[in-house]
């Protein structure tokens, strides 16, 4: 999935669409990162990032979590995602 297939959910009035884009969104975004990061590693980068390997990999681990409270308030709310 892309950022571009969530917007029509974000734009649903109903509230557990616009939670599933935000779920979607945080998930593409980390898999990014975690591309971004895994091709430093390599050396395979286009650019040379500002931000340190170490604030990325926080960000990563911050996303993560994120994704975990989301899957876990989507299951009390009964959202299938």
């Amino acid at each position: 999935m892309e950022l571009k297939d969530t917007i029509e959910l974000m734009q649903s009035e109903d509230y557990k669409e616009r939670f599933k884009a935000e779920f979607y969104q945080v998930r593409t975004r980390r898999e990014k990162l975690i591309d971004l990061l895994d091709r430093w590693n390599k050396g395979e980068l286009s650019f040379e990032p500002k931000c340190s390997f170490e604030m990325l990999c926080t960000q990563r681990d911050i996303m993560q979590a994120y994704l975990s409270i989301l899957r876990e308030r989507a299951k009390i709310e009964g959202i299938q995602l």
